[in-house]
């Protein structure tokens, strides 16, 4: 059984002030204050886990640690099939120093003409990840993890949505998550999955 959550404010610790907003439309039904790691200057902690788990528990517990409030983090990645599952936990990385995602897709295609996968969605088979955590100050967390299969394309396609949207097509679609409305995506996207699986459990 989840533990519920029913503490006043809660820090997303994230610098990203669109996904620190993303996460405050979601649960203001719930009366719950966020406020984000940037906001209140709190350092990143280096992501240093090798699982999705890992580094969100990681950067949830940092900012719980840093500002006595309980906290929640998110992980993600993409997890090409063909390629072993990487780039996964290591996404950001396979970004280089800008974290710039289509530097990251070119790293991938690139990897993908190495290995001389067709240009077929069963041979470029991925998986979006999102794992979140929601940590209380005795350092209780809570974990849940959502997923979105697809396969990726190349070039890009799309002009919606926000990193490596344009280059992955969910399984059943005709269209990337960059050719979706906000609303069609997020109803199946890896995040919308673990947020809807935690406001259930711990909100609802």
């Amino acid at each position: 059984m989840a533990r519920r959550f029913a503490l006043p404010k809660l820090v997303v610790a994230t610098h990203n002030r669109g996904k620190a907003g993303e996460i405050r439309t979601m649960l203001t039904p719930f009366g719950v204050e966020i406020v984000s790691a940037g906001d209140l200057g709190l350092p990143s902690p280096d992501e240093t886990g090798t699982t999705f788990e890992d580094n969100a528990t990681l950067k949830a517990l940092a900012a719980v640690r840093a500002s006595g409030l309980p906290a929640l983090a998110d992980d993600s990645g993409l997890s090409v099939h063909a390629l072993d599952h990487q780039p996964g936990v290591y996404t950001a990385d396979w970004e280089g120093p800008t974290r710039d995602a289509m530097v990251g897709m070119r790293h991938i295609q690139d990897e993908l003409a190495a290995r001389k996968v067709p240009q077929t969605d069963a041979a470029r088979r991925a998986t979006f990840h999102c794992v979140l955590v929601l940590a209380w100050p005795d350092e209780h967390v809570e974990l849940f993890h959502g997923t979105l299969d697809g396969a990726i394309v190349w070039p890009p396609r799309g002009t919606g949505g926000h990193g490596y949207d344009p280059c992955f097509q969910p399984v059943g679609e005709t269209r990337t998550t960059a050719e979706m409305s906000d609303s069609e995506k997020n109803a199946i996207s890896h995040r919308g999955r673990a947020f809807r699986m935690m406001v259930e459990a711990c909100f609802g």
